[in-house]
């Protein structure tokens, strides 16, 4: 089984979208292991509109938390207990997209970063970053601390409109080859994922 984790230089940067184009892309499988869950509103409810699920499992996360704030303390105030050592990959025959939850430095207890448990996993990673003010800092970081921990890293996507000059110097430092391209969409729907990935599949 081959697993692809899609990271992000932070939170709200298209995780779950890029997420959802990889799933079809690659006709894999879709698994978040620790969600933020709003009522009905979850990643995992948002992807069931967004691939086709006759023909990807969308497999439950480990951990669904109620609270908007990092793993470690939204389970303090929920009272529960995040072992890192449930968290296990799902067993499957297909590619397995996971999506990783906010930045790769966010604590899932007091000891142990989302980076920690998810570099144990033999993943390809792909970088998702945003433009904004401050983002290529926090691109350039996120790929520094997963390069010194020797992960295998794909490339990036960038989530905006086009930014020459940003794009220009993080492909240049980080030396990781621009995957593809998420344009702002007035509806995100299931055929807008399968538009991206017939876009993404001649450089995946």
């Amino acid at each position: 089984m081959s697993k692809i984790l899609v990271a992000g230089i932070g939170t709200d940067v298209g995780k779950t979208i890029v997420s959802a184009i990889l799933t079809t892309l690659m006709k894999g499988d879709y698994w978040k292991p620790i969600q933020y869950v709003d009522g009905e509103n979850s990643d995992t409810a948002m992807m069931k509109s967004l691939i086709d699920t006759t023909k990807h499992t969308i497999h439950p996360s480990t951990y669904s938390l109620r609270t908007p704030l990092s793993p470690h303390h939204a389970a303090r105030l929920e009272g529960i207990t995040i072992d890192p050592d449930l968290i296990i990959p799902p067993e499957t025959t297909r590619t397995l997209i996971i999506e990783s939850v906010g930045g790769i430095y966010v604590p899932l207890t007091t000891t142990t970063l989302s980076m920690d448990l998810f570099k144990a996993w033999d993943c390809l990673w792909v970088i998702v970053s945003r433009h904004y003010l401050g983002s290529i800092n926090h691109t350039l970081l996120t790929v520094d601390a997963l390069k010194r921990q020797d992960v295998s890293i794909a490339g990036l996507i960038f989530n905006g409109e086009p930014n020459h000059d940003s794009e220009e110097v993080i492909l240049k430092i980080s030396q990781l080859p621009l995957l593809g391209r998420l344009l702002p969409e007035a509806n995100v729907d299931l055929q807008t994922i399968y538009r991206y990935a017939t876009q993404w599949q001649p450089i995946l």
